[in-house]
């Protein structure tokens, strides 16, 4: 267990083989509430789970004590949100207490009544591009996705979205990252790029998820070409599930004349679904650099904290509620950066 002393406040990275025994304290968080999650929805979209969880306590009984059926009524809502932290070296900074953290919800401040920073199993998806423009780079992205799978612990469960001119769940919800591998190995691109759609798709995908903890990993080298689903609609979707997302942008130079529109506004795309889900997205242009920034990524999903607390607006309304994260600046570090999910949707229930 940590102290909450200062001194013990670390950049140092855990490793992947930490101690299963200790985020069991995390698990507790959501073990209880991951079969209640509530598919709050927006009009019009229906893709994924919002960020608030039902905690469900027995409020009225009926019939026997035996096999016979029991009420059941949700009479309180936990909302829990994943917060990265960094110095100014984008260095990941562990040992943070609950102290150290202030929610606010509509820009009222929130009472943090469930804290953990334990790493806890996963649910992943790699959402990966095999679009003809993908050519040269399919070999280190396929370097890539393997370095992020060594950061992977036994209990998670992963599964593979390839797309090009539309998208194709090939690998569905499993714990064996060889396979997946395997499956990339004979991967070929071609074709234009349905990343819209691919978003989509592993979003419906995530439902089946059995880890409270949700996370897509996209590695794309532009924007859209051949999506049904447009802009908004995929944003729209983001904004409701419980799902981070961190993206891998494999751009051509800035400079280079022949980018498409598409290519052009790829970055911004990518940034947009991120930075909405507290994920993040990474440009690269050295093509070199994919596998290094790929297990980054992992070793993020591994150093979050979870902060829980229960809404002070008791309305079920279904509306966004916006959610901000700030940080009491422990003395004697330099200034922390939070990254965090930007809300999400109330329960109409």
């Amino acid at each position: 267990m940590r102290t909450r002393h200062l001194s013990r406040i670390s950049f140092d990275i855990r490793s992947r083989h930490e101690s299963f025994s200790r985020y069991l304290v995390g698990l507790a968080l959501s073990s209880a509430l991951t079969a209640s999650l509530a598919f709050a929805q927006s009009p019009g979209n229906s893709s994924g789970e919002p960020l608030a969880v039902e905690s469900r306590k027995p409020a009225a009984a009926t019939g026997t004590v035996n096999s016979r059926p029991v009420d059941i009524r949700v009479n309180k809502t936990l909302v829990l949100i994943n917060v990265t932290v960094t110095d100014p070296l984008n260095r990941f900074v562990t040992g943070l207490e609950k102290e150290h953290f202030r929610v606010f919800e509509d820009k009222i401040e929130q009472d943090i009544t469930q804290f953990s920073s334990e790493d806890a199993p996963i649910s992943i998806g790699l959402v990966f591009d095999t679009s003809g423009s993908m050519g040269a780079k399919l070999q280190k992205s396929r370097q890539a996705a393997a370095e992020f799978f060594k950061t992977a612990n036994p209990v998670d469960e992963f599964f593979l979205v390839q797309f090009n001119d539309r998208p194709e769940l090939t690998v569905p919800f499993t714990t064996d990252t060889d396979k997946i591998q395997s499956t990339l190995t004979f991967t070929q691109s071609k074709g234009r790029t349905a990343l819209l759609d691919s978003v989509y798709l592993a979003m419906h995908e995530m439902k089946k998820a059995h880890n409270p903890r949700k996370a897509l990993l996209i590695i794309s080298d532009g924007g859209d070409n051949s999506s049904r689903y447009t802009e908004t609609e995929i944003k729209n979707a983001v904004r409701e599930a419980d799902v981070q997302i961190f993206a891998i942008g494999i751009f051509e130079s800035m400079s280079n004349r022949g980018r498409t529109p598409e290519e052009a506004s790829g970055p911004s795309l990518l940034n947009e679904l991120a930075e909405q889900t507290g994920g993040r997205e990474y440009a690269v242009e050295n093509i070199a650099e994919l596998p290094d920034i790929a297990a980054k990524i992992g070793i993020e999903l591994r150093n979050e904290y979870i902060l829980g607390y229960t809404p002070k607006n008791k309305e079920r309304d279904g509306k966004y509620r916006r959610v901000q994260v700030k940080l009491n600046q422990p003395r004697g570090l330099p200034p922390l950066r939070a990254y965090f999910r930007l809300g999400y949707y109330a329960p109409t229930q």
